[in-house]
C-alpha cells in the first residue's frame, strides 16, 4: 500500500496543481467549477465582515431612543443578508461535494485508480476542503456573526408584535433564519455541512460498498501527509499557501473519514497514520495550524472513543 501511495503521490506532484479535465469528468467539473467560482468572493466577504456591535449595544442601553434602534437595525440587515449569501453558498457546496463523491468512489475503479485518472476531479475536492477549512478558521474568530445575528431575530420577533413592515423577511423569513441560526452555531459550520453531506451520500448509496468512499479519503489523508512529511516534495512547495493547502485537505479528509468510518480515524484499524498526519500539523508554525488541530478537536466524531489509543488524545490536548 506504501508503494502504491508512493506512485501517487508522485503523479499527483505537480500535476495535480494545474489539472485539466478529461473528457469523461467534463461536466461534473463544469458543475463544481461553476460553484468553486464564487469561494474566493465567499472568503474576501468573510474576511471583511465588521459586526454591528457598537451599534446593537447602543440600542440596547437606550432601549427607548428610536434614532439608535433604527441604526441599529439598519447595520444589521446588510450584514444579514451577507450571511445568508454564505449560508446560501454551503448547501452549493455540499451539492458539489455530493456529485465529486460519486464520480470518484464509483466502481469498478479502486480509489487508487480514481484520483490517478480524475486528477481534475481530485483537485476539485481538494479545492473544497480547502475553502471549507479557510472559512471555518476565519468564522471562528469573528464572534459578532452570531451576535449580529441573535440580535436580527429578537428584534424581529419583536417588530412582528407592533406589526413593522419588514421587507427583509422575504428574504430571511423565520423558517431560513432557524436554519441558518443552527448552521453559524457550529464552531466550524462548513465541515459540519460537509461531514453531513458524506455521511447522507453513504447512507443514500446503499449499494456503494463503504470502503470506496473511506478508502478514497484515506489515500488523499495520505498522499497529502507523503507531500507534507517527505522533503523532496515538501522543497518544491511554491509558496507557504501550498504548503497550508496540503495541510487543509489532510485535516478536511481525516475528518470527513472520522465521521463516515464507523470506527472513526483515530483507532487502531483506521487506515489513516493519524500520529503521523498529526506529527506533521505539530512541526509546523503554530500559527498557521492552531486552527487545523482545532478542528480536529472539535470537528471529529471519534477523538473521545475508548479505543482512541491515549497517545493521539494527548498530542492533541
Amino acid at each position: 500500500d506504501g508503494e502504491q501511495i508512493k506512485t501517487l503521490t508522485e503523479s499527483m506532484d505537480g500535476r495535480l496543481l494545474n489539472a485539466q479535465p478529461t473528457d469523461e469528468e467534463r461536466e461534473v467539473w463544469n458543475q463544481v467549477n461553476s460553484v468553486l467560482q464564487d469561494s474566493d468572493s465567499i472568503l474576501s466577504g468573510l474576511q471583511a465582515y465588521k459586526g454591528a456591535g457598537q451599534e446593537i449595544r447602543d440600542a440596547i442601553q437606550n432601549p427607548n431612543d428610536m434614532t439608535l434602534q433604527e441604526k441599529a437595525w439598519n447595520a444589521v440587515c446588510p450584514l444579514v443578508i451577507k450571511l445568508k449569501t454564505f449560508y446560501d453558498f454551503s448547501t452549493r457546496l455540499e451539492e458539489a461535494l455530493k456529485s465529486l463523491l460519486e464520480s470518484l468512489t464509483c466502481p469498478p475503479l479502486t480509489p487508487t485508480q480514481h484520483l490517478e485518472r480524475e486528477q481534475a476531479l481530485a483537485k476539485q475536492f481538494a479545492e473544497i476542503l480547502h475553502f471549507t477549512l479557510r472559512f471555518d478558521e476565519l468564522k471562528m474568530r469573528i464572534p459578532a456573526i452570531q451576535n449580529d445575528f441573535s440580535y436580527y431575530r429578537r428584534t424581529i420577533s419583536r417588530n412582528r408584535l407592533n406589526n413593522m413592515n419588514l421587507d427583509i423577511e422575504n428574504q430571511v423569513n423565520n423558517e431560513m433564519a432557524n436554519k441558518m441560526s443552527l448552521f453559524y452555531a457550529e464552531a466550524t459550520p462548513m465541515l459540519k455541512t460537509l461531514s453531513n453531506a458524506t455521511t447522507n451520500f453513504v447512507t443514500e448509496n446503499k449499494t456503494l460498498p463503504l470502503d470506496n468512499t473511506t478508502d478514497c479519503l484515506s489515500t488523499m489523508a495520505s498522499v497529502c501527509k507523503v507531500m507534507l512529511e517527505t522533503p523532496e516534495y515538501s522543497s518544491r512547495f511554491s509558496s507557504n499557501e501550498t504548503l497550508l493547502f496540503c495541510m487543509r485537505v489532510m485535516v478536511g479528509v481525516i475528518i470527513l473519514y472520522d465521521h463516515v468510518h464507523p470506527n472513526g480515524a483515530f483507532n487502531k484499524s483506521s487506515k489513516i497514520d493519524m500520529k503521523g498526519c498529526i506529527k506533521v500539523l505539530k512541526d509546523q508554525p503554530a500559527d498557521n495550524v492552531e486552527g487545523l488541530l482545532n478542528a480536529l478537536k472539535f470537528t471529529t466524531k471519534h477523538l473521545n472513543d475508548e479505543s482512541t489509543p491515549k497517545n493521539i488524545r494527548a498530542m492533541l490536548q
